[in-house]
């Protein structure tokens, strides 16, 4: 038997408050509204640097291949970002509680 993806391993409802914890002061989730980062409506699924209103830094305009898929987010989201993507504009030093993260996703998976 297959395992489950990886968006749909977390409690979303958990994943609402490390959101609000973690990525609420630079990131909303209300699709058209950009904070500090752009927003993170819709993130799952989405080509990295393509909300056109948002000046992403060169570093991420750069990963034209990049899908923020669940198994991607979980990847750059569990290490300092400065070293999954150097030269970015973010800071965030990671997330490595991996329930947290799972959670995060799942949660991040359900706005769209």
């Amino acid at each position: 038997m297959l395992a489950p993806p990886l968006a749909l391993a977390g409690d979303a409802s958990a994943g609402a408050d490390v959101f609000k914890k973690e990525c609420s002061e630079c990131h909303t989730t209300r699709e058209g509204r950009n904070k500090k980062g752009p927003s993170l409506f819709g993130i799952v699924g989405r080509k990295a640097a393509s909300i056109p209103d948002f000046n992403y830094s060169d570093a991420l305009r750069a990963r034209t291949d990049w899908v923020w898929t669940a198994d991607k987010l979980h990847w750059y989201l569990s290490q300092p970002v400065k070293q999954a993507n150097p030269g970015t504009k973010m800071k965030y030093d990671g997330l490595d509680d991996p329930k947290a993260l799972d959670d995060l996703i799942t949660f991040l998976g359900t706005n769209h």
